[in-house]
């Protein structure tokens, strides 16, 4: 007759068995510390270089574009330019007034920052419908995203983009005609072309 002892081991064998070759596969995909705090030390590297090369965009557009009261915003590795390019009711038409801002941002981007992509947002007052200010936000981005074009920027550089009437982009929710030229207008957003290509 067994004893519960010896029965009790030799029903586990299976069960030890599994938790050693568990043990094994686990170590094969096992990384070393120091290889782990290498990498970790090469991203926090590479995102604080990123951070600085827009702290340096930000700062010399700001110098650039302050009389045109552009504003600036960093967020998520881009750096977002709210301009003051903006649209008449119902149109599309870059106007001759903010061509001078959108051709220095064209020309000193394509001479000093030429790693970017810019895209262009286009946006809407809430006035018409949905399905109508996405098409009309869409010609605003391809109108403005043209003009830098032919301002020097490669057709590849540049990206248009349409939020339409999007409520969480108003600048003045909910105005239109005469009050919601705010609404009216294009962002622009620079990103560097490797933190493009790694999304």
């Amino acid at each position: 007759m067994r004893t519960p002892t010896v029965s009790l081991a030799r029903s586990l064998r299976p069960l030890v068995a599994a938790f050693a070759v568990a043990g094994l596969v686990g170590c094969a995909s096992y990384v070393k510390r120091d290889e782990f705090n290498a990498t970790v030390a090469e991203l926090r590297a590479a995102d604080q270089a990123q951070n600085q090369r827009l702290d340096q965009l930000q700062a010399s557009m700001e110098e650039r574009f302050g009389q045109y009261d552009a504003r600036f915003a960093q967020f998520e590795g881009r750096l977002h330019v709210e301009t003051t390019a903006h649209f008449d009711y119902g149109k599309a038409d870059v106007r001759e007034a903010d061509k001078p801002m959108l051709a220095d941002f064209a020309k000193t981007l394509s001479e000093h920052h030429d790693g970017v992509v810019v895209t262009v947002e286009g946006f809407t007052d809430p006035a018409g419908s949905a399905s109508y200010n996405q098409r009309l936000g869409q010609r605003r981005a391809d109108a403005v995203r043209d003009f830098l074009v032919s301002q020097g920027l490669a057709a590849d550089q540049v990206r248009a983009v349409s939020y339409g009437e999007a409520n969480n982009r108003q600048i003045r929710p909910g105005a239109w005609g005469d009050e919601g030229l705010a609404n009216r207008r294009v962002a622009l957003v620079i990103d560097f072309v490797e933190a493009v290509a790694a999304r």
